[in-house]
């Protein structure tokens, strides 16, 4: 056994996230009380519209494998979407239904990349980007980007990043995980406008489309014809463990994407798509989990800054507040246990998205019930 090759893709980082998400089961299985601020999950179930859809496919389908680009009742309900939610019409045939937004992204990476491309990010940002990235021997390029960029890549980041060989691709996030900044549209349209003069292919992340705070989220279907759009059930419409998203992609990719979601996936979850078409029927529900999320976010801005996190970067979307404790430790990752060990308080470092300077970050999610927030919030006040 030990001449056995294994190969290196599977030597990326662990997803520090799941690891704290494991340490903080422990504790409950110990008998301690956990408050959750740690994962990016909403605290409910998918809609009960989708759920009475759910047993209404299983009472008459066999639940087979699909068509790889997802079921067409599914794919114009999407379409539809786009046209109700922003006023663009995306037909059906862009649409291209996924195991989740993770199975759209390597499809999409996949499908725009080579190997030894350079892909731009801006950090901080969600680490499975570059994990990925580099397991499929993509090369990430991380653009540090600050309070002053609002944590977003811009044009002069671009350029810096340009410097140093060809930028093929950016990724964007807007909202973005961590720390729930958005790009304005002006703001967007300028960065697209110069990923377009440059040739840079743009995959942008919306997965956090819907879930915004006084600002509309701006899809980059509107703007950037070349774009590929990635989004997901999981997050607005409650429904993580469902394991479906989908991706916009332009008329140049669909084909490829076709070929590449037949021989890596078959089809999408076919139980999730069949109830997934009743998810744009719950509106009203789902506006109430929104409501809930502005709660909790206005809960912690007002109490985290008493509890001695007052370096906050801005909120604007998602249900994370992203805080600087370089003031508190440079440790995040001993810091973050600590705080677990003696207030039950599970919250996230900043090792994932920001690298060096993730030793003194941590993330806060507020997708739980509003008074696990609360009880988080007094615990933390407390341990300072």
């Amino acid at each position: 056994m030990a001449d056995l090759k294994v190969g290196s893709r599977g030597s990326i980082p662990a997803f520090m996230v799941m690891e704290v998400m494991r340490a903080a089961a422990d504790r409950e299985q110990a008998g301690d009380a956990v408050y959750h601020l740690e994962v990016g999950q909403p605290g409910t179930s998918a809609p009960k519209g989708v759920i009475e859809a759910a047993h209404r496919a299983l009472d008459t389908d066999r639940i087979g494998y699909t068509v790889a680009l997802g079921i067409p009742a599914l794919r114009q309900a999407i379409a539809d979407h786009y046209r109700s939610q922003y006023g663009v019409t995306v037909p059906a045939s862009r649409i291209v239904v996924t195991t989740g937004s993770s199975g759209g992204f390597i499809l999409s990476f996949l499908a725009a990349f080579d190997p030894g491309d350079r892909v731009a990010l801006a950090a901080p940002g969600y680490p499975c980007y570059r994990h990925i990235l580099n397991a499929l021997d993509i090369v990430p390029v991380m653009m540090p980007a600050g309070a002053k960029e609002r944590f977003q890549p811009t044009p002069a980041l671009l350029e810096q990043a340009m410097r140093d060989g060809p930028i093929h691709g950016l990724i964007v996030a807007s909202p973005s995980n961590p720390t729930g900044t958005m790009l304005d549209r002006a703001a967007f349209s300028e960065l697209l406008d110069f990923c377009a003069q440059h040739s840079i292919r743009v995959i942008s992340d919306e997965i956090y489309h819907g879930i915004t705070y006084g600002m509309a989220a701006t899809t980059a279907v509107e703007l950037d014809p070349g774009a590929v759009v990635v989004n997901s059930f999981s997050k607005y419409f409650s429904m993580t463990g469902w394991r479906l998203g989908w991706l916009v992609v332009p008329e140049d990719l669909a084909r490829p994407v076709e070929c590449l979601a037949q021989n890596l996936f078959i089809s999408p979850p076919t139980l999730s798509q069949r109830a997934a078409v009743a998810a744009f029927d719950c509106h009203d529900e789902l506006q109430a989990n929104l409501r809930r999320y502005a709660a909790n976010r206005d809960l912690l801005l007002r109490e985290l800054p008493k509890a001695g996190f007052g370096d906050l970067a801005p909120s604007d979307g998602a249900f994370y507040i992203y805080a600087d404790v370089g003031d508190r430790t440079n440790d995040s990752q001993e810091f973050c246990a600590r705080i677990l060990r003696e207030t039950g308080v599970a919250i996230t470092p900043g090792l994932d998205f920001d690298g060096e300077r993730g030793h003194r970050t941590v993330r806060f999610s507020f997708a739980g019930t509003t008074e696990e927030v609360a009880a988080a919030a007094e615990a933390l006040k407390r341990w300072r």
